[in-house]
Order: structure tokens, then C-alpha cells, then sequence
């Protein structure tokens, strides 16, 4: 017996609502950091269309604003840092981590004639550092000051928030005795010969992932078969980056629009040696680890501690590595 008028009529509204969905651009944020590269790479190596994905590419300049813009439910998908997931999924925005970006990128830098040495020496000294409550601010107050340091920030040490990109002036003119930030802005402080590099933060968490690819509960839902798309995409771009390192620097210093340097003695940087530089803070890889999963945790933990998060989320209420598999990675 054939299909009564309104049944036929339901499905094809159904039909049209996916096939509407699927013919919308993928709307992804990214945290313009050197580390987010894959992002771009994927863009400009062509990856996004070769798994046939139609995307809307556009850059934050930090964890909270692209969180805002996910909230309002202005992207699908974001490659952000792992603390802005897991607080805001503590909130009501279930956002899910679907892969990894990267391991490492921050570093603590001091002035290169300062007299601090140590990370002792940073007690009573001003550091500046991002927003409070940032997947970084968990970072320095956390696991950089309070784990390594024995320090509690505003109490033994100052921290002074700012944009990252105001933190070399800051540094240069002795607003600030220190400053924590990311690549490509300690490559870019090292070789120009202001700054040193008092600790690499894989020093004291070696291969701690950052970035990840995550996705918000209606594209997951909605637009499966675009998640695994985006997914092959990301991993196409990781490797492009890793097999490929003198190639893919060129392209990252262009998209990210680095200039050549020179320092004090005259030896001239072109840009692609800041990502050079950067790489020995950067590696990159997409599959989820238990070892990236217990940095998550202790990120929740600090994040409680500080007073930012209330409710920690359960591991996996907020990582969800089936769609590696999917994808046919993990």
C-alpha cells in the first residue's frame, strides 16, 4: 500500500531539511595561533574539497571570544583550546572534542638582560598574561606558577591580563618584569634578541596537547557525514605540516602574514624561520591519547580550584573519540 500524501509529504520536508543542512558551508572558527595552522593548511592545500566539504573559515583572537561565538551558535566548529570545551560544556554548551591539533606551544619569556634566572625569581615581579579564567590563565596560574614555581598568583607574583600581541611591547618597556603567551610570539620575541625563553611549558608537561577540533551537538547531529569530511580534512593538513615541514612553513608564514627579522647583531630571520623556530615548541598530531585525557582532568581540576568552573564534566561527556574512527584514524 503506497505512502498516505502527509507521510510523503513529512519525509520530503525531512529530505529537504538535510539535504538544506548539507548544503550549508561548514561554519569553523579558529584561534589564531600558529599551533591552529592545520586549519589553515587544509584551506589552502585544497583538503577541505578534496573530501568535498564546503567551509566558512574565520579566525578569533581568543579562546573566550570564539566560545562566545559558539554559544551563540554562530559556528559548528571551532579548533579552540580544551579549556574553553569543558568549561562551557559545564555551562550548557555541550560541545563535544572530536580530535586533536596539537601538543605544546606556551612559553614563559623575560627580557634578555633581566637578572630573572629562575622561576623562583619570578616572586614579587609582574607577568603579563591573557584573559582570566583562559585555557592560558588556567595554564600560568595552574601548572606554571603554583605546580612548578610554588607560587600563587595576584598574591606572590602579579598578573597583569592583555592581548598577547601587546605583551613585547609590554616586555621591552618594563610594564611587565615577564610575559606568558603562545607562537608565533615567543619565536618572534627569540630571534629578534629581546627576550629569553625562562620555561618552555613541555619542560614541565611533556607533549601536553592544547588545541582540538571540536564540534557543537547540531552539527554532530545534523551533519554527520561533514564531521568525518572535516575530520579527514584535519588529518590531511597534520600531515601535510609534518611531512612536509619546509613547504608547510612557507605557506603558515604567509597565511599568518610573518615578517622577516633582525636582531641587534644584523642577522636577518626570513619569515619562515619563525615557524622553524616554533616547531621546537609545536608538534602536531590528530589522534586523542589516556595521557591527553589526564591533562584534560588536571586542567578541570585547576579550573575548580581558580573559582572558574563549579561542576567538572565527566571525560567522556565531553571527548568523544568514536568519530576518529569514523574517520577511520583511531
Amino acid at each position: 500500500m503506497g505512502k498516505s500524501f502527509l507521510a510523503v509529504l513529512i519525509s520530503g520536508v525531512f529530505f529537504n531539511a538535510a539535504n538544506a543542512a548539507e548544503s550549508q558551508p561548514l561554519r569553523i572558527g579558529w584561534v589564531y595561533a600558529l599551533a591552529n595552522a592545520p586549519a589553515l593548511i587544509a584551506e589552502k592545500e585544497g583538503f577541505y574539497k578534496q573530501e568535498g566539504l564546503n567551509v566558512e573559515l574565520k579566525s578569533f583572537g581568543d579562546g573566550p571570544v570564539i566560545s562566545q561565538a559558539l554559544a551563540a551558535h554562530e559556528l559548528d566548529a571551532a579548533y579552540i583550546g580544551a579549556t574553553p570545551v569543558f568549561q562551557w560544556f559545564s555551562r550548557g554548551l555541550k560541545g563535544q572534542i572530536i580530535a586533536k591539533v596539537n601538543s605544546g606551544q606556551a612559553g614563559l619569556i623575560v627580557p634578555e638582560k633581566s637578572d630573572i634566572s629562575t622561576l623562583a625569581d619570578l616572586k614579587g615581579k609582574r607577568i603579563a598574561g591573557v584573559k582570566k579564567g583562559s585555557g592560558m590563565d588556567v595554564l600560568l596560574r595552574g601548572v606554571v606558577l603554583q605546580q612548578q614555581a610554588g607560587l600563587i598568583a595576584d598574591k606572590d607574583v602579579h598578573v597583569l591580563s592583555m592581548p598577547a600581541g601587546n605583551m613585547p611591547a609590554a616586555l621591552q618597556q618594563g610594564v611587565v618584569d615577564a610575559a606568558f603567551t603562545w607562537e608565533p610570539f615567543i619565536s618572534e620575541a627569540l630571534l629578534r634578541g629581546d627576550a629569553k625563553l625562562l620555561l618552555d611549558v613541555n619542560q614541565a608537561q611533556p607533549g601536553y596537547p592544547w588545541y582540538v577540533l571540536m564540534a557543537l551537538p547540531e552539527a554532530l547531529k545534523d551533519r554527520p557525514d561533514d564531521v568525518v569530511k572535516l575530520i579527514r580534512a584535519h588529518q590531511k593538513a597534520v600531515n601535510f605540516i609534518n611531512q612536509h615541514p619546509a613547504e608547510a612553513d612557507r605557506i603558515i608564514a604567509d597565511a599568518f602574514k610573518l615578517q622577516a627579522i633582525k636582531n641587534a647583531d644584523g642577522k636577518s630571520f626570513p619569515p619562515e624561520a619563525l615557524v622553524q623556530e616554533a616547531r621546537k615548541r609545536i608538534q602536531w598530531s590528530v589522534s586523542l591519547t589516556q595521557q591527553d585525557g589526564a591533562f584534560f582532568e588536571q586542567l578541570m581540576k585547576d579550573s575548580q580550584a581558580l573559582g572558574y568552573m563549579q561542576k567538572a564534566p565527566e571525560l567522556n561527556e565531553f571527548v568523544d573519540t568514536h568519530w576518529l574512527t569514523k574517520a577511520g584514524i583511531q
